[in-house]
């Protein structure tokens, strides 16, 4: 079945771009494009895409304030944002009104489809500045559990945080991705988070007193 995306897009080239894109994939179907938030708002739930792909900077209403009224409405849908910021903080706003993924607009045609199938399957696609503040997360925060992380958590939560994809954990580890995926799945068991995206809105926003580091220029897979 072809994965079913929308796209909010103020620039109307933009838009277009992204919507041949889409058309023009073999697996993908375009499920609707406009260029703000209002008109979004009220189409979507009728249309209910397994993806929107969402602007930031719309006029008007914000996306990330579009992604908190649609969440609710369309739980199912998986959205991701693209934008031109690279900032820790549009990350995390975004991230924290239920975003999936966060893609940055320069991001290639291949990799961008390929984003799309991701989250449609369960992943997370996002930067590797943020992969690398969840794994700061999971080694500040206590285990929720009680329990500490296993030795292979801790060896594939460090492959994360020097921005490894799951499949290039698997290679160096020795073991299946879908092990990889149990492990992770372990890790957000034990914080009681339920996603990459949910461990950042939970605990990646930094205190003021800490450094943030630069967000990277390229999206990395893995949810």
């Amino acid at each position: 079945m072809a994965i079913a995306v929308s796209i909010v897009e103020d620039d109307a080239q933009a838009r277009r771009i992204f919507a041949s894109w889409i058309t023009g994939a073999s697996g993908f179907r375009l499920a609707g494009d406009w260029g703000d938030a209002e008109k979004a708002i009220e189409a979507l739930p009728a249309k209910k895409p397994n993806v929107v792909l969402m602007d930031i900077n719309l006029p008007g209403m914000s996306g990330v304030d579009a992604v908190k009224r649609l969440k609710p409405l369309l739980p199912e849908t998986q959205f991701v944002m693209l934008t031109v910021y690279e900032d820790a903080d549009h990350i995390y706003n975004a991230l924290a009104a239920g975003a999936t993924g966060y893609l940055l607009k320069q991001t290639p045609k291949a990799e961008l489809l390929s984003a799309v199938e991701d989250v449609y399957k369960g992943g997370s696609p996002m930067t590797s500045n943020i992969a690398r503040k969840v794994v700061q997360s999971f080694k500040r925060a206590p285990a929720s559990s009680g329990h500490e992380l296993s030795p292979r958590e801790q060896e594939v939560l460090d492959l994360l945080a020097r921005g490894y994809l799951y499949k290039e954990i698997a290679e160096r580890l020795n073991i299946s991705v879908p092990t990889v995926n149990t492990y992770v799945r372990r890790m957000y068991e034990k914080l009681q988070v339920q996603s990459r995206a949910q461990a950042v809105a939970k605990y990646a926003h930094l205190s003021d007193s800490e450094q943030r580091p630069s967000a990277a220029s390229r999206a990395r897979q893995p949810g």
